[in-house]
């Protein structure tokens, strides 16, 4: 039996794992920098949180041509771009935008976490009676 089987505190943990899978790509971006031929990683993680808030979305098709939600799990992944060199090493780790990415990934994971301790002190208000 789970404990925590509702919906909201899958969503958040699927949430909290991708954003740790960001925050390695991004910190073995950063302890690359210097290295040659090294490629940058990016992790996509978004089919799969909203596979997790149960996304069934229908799309409201105002034209014939237009494209149904895809409704196919693609998971978490990690990739390359080996396309693109910012470097005479042939590196494509751009700093400026992994300290960004850096940045913007903390702010999502403080928001998760903040999110998550709410409704454990709401599980606690419940427990205790409403004190």
């Amino acid at each position: 039996m789970e404990l925590f089987s509702n919906s909201t505190f899958r969503t958040l943990e699927r949430g909290l794992d991708g954003s740790q899978l960001r925050q390695k790509a991004i910190s073995d971006n950063i302890a690359n920098a210097g290295t040659p031929n090294y490629q940058a990683k990016k992790v996509s993680f978004k089919h799969t949180l909203n596979d997790a808030m149960g996304s069934n979305l229908k799309a409201h098709k105002t034209n014939a041509k237009h494209m149904d939600f895809s409704t196919t799990n693609t998971g978490t992944k990690v990739y390359t771009n080996p396309h693109t060199t910012y470097n005479h090493n042939g590196n494509n780790v751009d700093i400026d935008h992994e300290m960004s990415e850096l940045a913007k990934n903390q702010i999502y994971y403080n928001a998760l976490i903040d999110r998550m301790n709410g409704r454990f002190q709401s599980l606690q208000t419940v427990i205790r009676g409403g004190n």
